[in-house]
């Protein structure tokens, strides 16, 4: 299958890790040779509720059997997505009560961009230095990595950046600006989170100016750190949140969600503003809403603080120098991204699956499903530690 896999289908990197799957369940990944890896990634945050969980997996069976796609998006009323927005406008802060399903988290950003263009009649949008918000082309322009951008230039114009947490740039939000858009936690960049109020300030200078806050919740979202949206610990709530990853417990789905003010703009002048043929899918959307439930029916949330702590506790070595984020979308710092990458390729010979961050190269990502639990902890963190002693070891050999 590894020889079919390099041959066959297109490949994002020169060496990808290249496991060979042959089914998965709760925190683990089982590979063709029978061997159990121990899930510290999830999909890149995006198996909330670990593999094959029994209620999404019962909520997909349910549906199959009833009906799989029939229209386009928005046309007909079908209860899997009906019943999906009804519950996120529950959840979600005033006025956030309307959601656009999409299926990606890249295209819940483009739909949100151009949202705030139909809304405002301006065409500036503020991105943050190092942020990462998806690969289509105006998801990509929203990122200043010039390395990854110059090859598909030209993108959308009239795009500026700022950086994340430098109070001194909120001055270039004006009343040119359409909108801003910022991940609640940035992620690729290394898990940096908002200080000193950030958010809140962001948000009030966007509205003096007239501007719209779009945050990017793709990954903070759906009960990682803590709350059912990573917003939601920064007492500020934005104009458009743009979700996706473990919103669909291992399926593609992606959505935003505004007040229904904006979001019926996107209905006329012109019609059909954003269109998809497979969002809402119902399959999709019903795989969705079981893990929305279990999410917010369960202690998922709470304990992901908890399991937070346990993972500082034991992720302690002269080789880390910290551990950033929260709850369970943590980011371990190496002394260098030679560290890093051993780490990484070391623990999936130990049978322990970790992944790497796009832009902090001496980052090591741990987002586990939600469901890891304590046991399970205690022993991937020492795998982790075992392999960074060998490392240390080397090194003084050295």
């Amino acid at each position: 299958m590894k020889e079919d896999f390099l041959k066959y289908q297109a490949q994002t990197t020169p060496h990808p890790l290249a496991l060979e799957v042959s089914h998965a369940k709760g925190c683990y990944v089982i590979t063709t040779d029978g061997k159990k890896h121990m899930d510290f990634v999830a999909g890149v945050s995006a198996c909330s509720l670990g593999h094959s969980h029994p209620r999404v997996v019962k909520a997909i069976r349910e549906q199959a059997e009833k009906y799989l796609h029939v229209m386009v998006y928005g046309e007909y009323a079908q209860k899997p997505a009906v019943d999906l927005t009804k519950l996120l406008a529950e959840k979600l802060p005033d006025p956030l009560n309307k959601t656009y399903l999409v299926n990606s988290g890249t295209e819940a950003i483009e739909g949100s961009m151009k949202l705030a263009r139909r809304a405002t009649g301006r065409t500036e949008i503020i991105a943050a230095k190092k942020a990462y918000h998806g690969n289509t082309m105006g998801s990509l322009s929203l990122m200043d990595y010039e390395e990854r951008v110059k090859p598909f230039r030209p993108l959308l114009g009239d795009i500026s950046f700022i950086e994340f947490n430098n109070e001194g740039d909120l001055s270039k939000i004006t009343d040119r600006t359409a909108a801003v858009v910022l991940e609640t936690i940035q992620g690729g960049a290394g898990f940096i989170m908002p200080e000193n109020d950030y958010l809140k300030k962001v948000k009030a200078r966007c509205e003096e100016v007239g501007a719209l806050l779009i945050l990017d919740e793709i990954q903070p979202g759906f009960g990682r750190t803590g709350k059912l949206f990573g917003f939601e610990n920064f007492d500020v709530v934005p104009d458009i949140v743009a979700m996706g990853k473990g919103m669909g417990g291992g399926l593609p789905i992606g959505a935003f969600s505004a007040s229904e003010e904006l979001m019926d703009l996107l209905t006329d002048n012109p019609k059909l503003g954003h269109i998809t043929t497979f969002g809402g899918n119902p399959l999709i959307a019903a795989g969705a809403m079981a893990t929305l439930q279990e999410i917010t029916e369960t202690n998922l949330m709470q304990e992901s603080l908890q399991k937070e702590k346990l993972f500082r506790k034991l992720l302690h070595h002269s080789l880390i120098e910290e551990v950033r984020g929260k709850g369970l979308m943590l980011a371990i710092i190496l002394k260098s991204a030679e560290i890093a990458d051993r780490l990484v390729l070391e623990a999936k010979e130990n049978q322990l699956i970790l992944f790497w961050l796009l832009y902090e190269k001496r980052a090591v990502r741990i987002t586990p499903p939600l469901i890891i639990s304590d046991e399970e902890i205690v022993k991937g963190c020492g795998i982790i530690i075992d392999i960074l002693d060998n490392i240390k070891e080397e090194m003084a050999g050295c």
